[in-house]
């Protein structure tokens, strides 16, 4: 299985360099007065006095890419086709300790309705797949990928060296009320309970591992403990959910709100002066039965070939000495608090502000864990039409993420980092979404 892991971590590097059209992320688009079901992504509470009397998501797909260690310039694509570290277009930062991070998202069918004007409820379905992978060396990972690596002598030492690969789906039921209701204030709290399906996954650890290079011999010596582990079934080339493990999540959101003075309804156009919203998203977790572990001496010199040639499972048989056990693991969901300010500015244009911040640490093996991000987004909006513009500083990634999204009527598209990605020459995350929904307002 670690072959696998090795696989997903390039196809995930591979995706940073061509993200801007194929990957994808509701970055910005999730926060708006006409939401509607992407509402559930982010706060289970704004389902409730909804513009909308019905939204029905027929699909949606999100993905978003962040590391410290590989930029690239995304406006050079066509170097790419000799191979991802041959390309002119890449430009790396190796430190002793490297960190990536990568989602993807997928929506299904999905909807929320308003029973009254302080009930709502609503139904989801989700598949989604997480990559963490926390301080590896950056050369060292260079040199046990590219056979035309041109890196000279290095000594390092990684300590809490962790990766984690997890795909699962989510059947959810939400329910969302008014709490309290006065002429000038309301507050609003919504529960999502999900019922978890996991198509399972890798992970690996180690609490130091050192790394010695010599580029004379081509040979890397090692020292250290390494485990890594994988579920039933996950060692295959194709991860699929015909052998499912269940589990249960959750969702609570809260929602208060500050009104125009001059409304009092609900439903009004512009109800709301400040909207101020706070969640706790992903609770719960995954146990799979009978998972594979390792536990390694990584004490050993090792031909750089040997990386290069076989597969990770291999090299480590053939190379460490180690035992092999099974054991119940249970993998925990990437749980994240959420804050979100939304002020009305004027007539059709609002200014949002959101935090997304992980409540789970790597360490906490095996576990999923979001890019911890800060985002504001000026944004227009009517009811069928909005633009917004999302500017957002990431976990993992340096500089200012400038993006762009539109929404016209059942059809939602954009990106968090597409300004960026266009005019920079060192990106280092990269996302993109689309959406396709069908919304039936109530009467304002």
């Amino acid at each position: 299985m670690p072959s696998s892991l090795k696989r997903v971590f390039i196809v995930f590097l591979f995706l940073l360099s061509i993200s801007s059209s194929k990957a994808q992320s509701f970055i910005g688009g999730t926060m708006g007065g006409r939401t509607g079901v992407h509402y559930l992504l982010t706060n289970p509470a704004g389902i409730t006095g909804s513009k909308m009397k019905l939204d029905v998501n027929l699909f949606s797909a999100s993905g978003i890419i962040s590391n410290d260690y590989v930029s690239v310039d995304l406006t050079d694509l066509d170097n790419f086709d000799q191979g991802f570290f041959r390309s002119n277009s890449l430009d790396t930062s190796p430190e002793p300790l490297n960190n990536f991070v990568g989602n993807l998202d997928f929506l299904g069918p999905s909807a929320i309705f308003n029973l009254d004007e302080r009930n709502s409820v609503g139904l989801s379905t989700r598949v989604r797949a997480f990559f963490n992978l926390n301080n590896i060396g950056g050369d060292f990972y260079q040199v046990i990928s590219d056979e035309d690596s041109d890196i000279e002598n290095f000594n390092l030492s990684m300590e809490d060296l962790r990766g984690l690969i997890h795909v699962w789906g989510e059947v959810g039921a939400s329910y969302g009320r008014v709490l309290m209701e006065t002429d000038e204030h309301v507050l609003r709290g919504g529960v999502t309970l999900k019922y978890l399906f996991g198509a399972g996954g890798a992970y690996g650890s180690s609490s130091i591992l050192g790394a010695n290079y010599s580029s004379s011999n081509d040979l890397i010596s090692t020292a250290g403990d390494l485990q890594y582990g994988y579920t039933s079934g996950f060692d295959s080339e194709d991860v699929n959910f015909s052998d499912v493990s269940s589990g249960f999540g959750a969702d609570l959101g809260f929602i208060f709100e500050i009104r125009e003075s001059e409304y009092s309804d609900s439903y009004q156009l512009n109800d709301h002066k400040l909207r101020l919203g706070l969640s706790v998203m992903d609770i719960g977790s995954i146990n799979y039965k009978s998972s594979h572990s390792f536990s390694y001496n990584a004490d050993a010199t090792i031909p750089v070939d040997e990386f290069l040639n076989k597969d990770l499972d291999q090299v480590f048989e053939e190379n460490y000495q180690g035992s092999e056990f099974t054991e119940d693991t249970r993998f925990g969901l990437p749980s994240s608090l959420q804050l979100m300010a939304d002020y009305h500015i004027h007539s059709l244009f609002y200014v949002n502000l959101q935090g997304s911040l992980s409540i789970k640490d790597h360490g906490e093996i095996p576990v999923s864990k979001i890019m911890n991000q800060v985002t504001i987004t000026p944004r227009f909006e009517t009811r069928w039409l909005s633009v917004y513009s999302p500017v957002s500083f990431r976990e993992y990634s340096s500089g200012v993420y400038w993006g762009l999204g539109v929404r016209v009527g059942p059809l939602m598209v954009g990106s968090g980092s597409l300004i960026t990605n266009l005019i920079s020459k060192n990106s280092q995350s990269a996302d993109a979404y689309i959406g396709l929904k069908v919304p039936i307002y109530r009467k304002d």
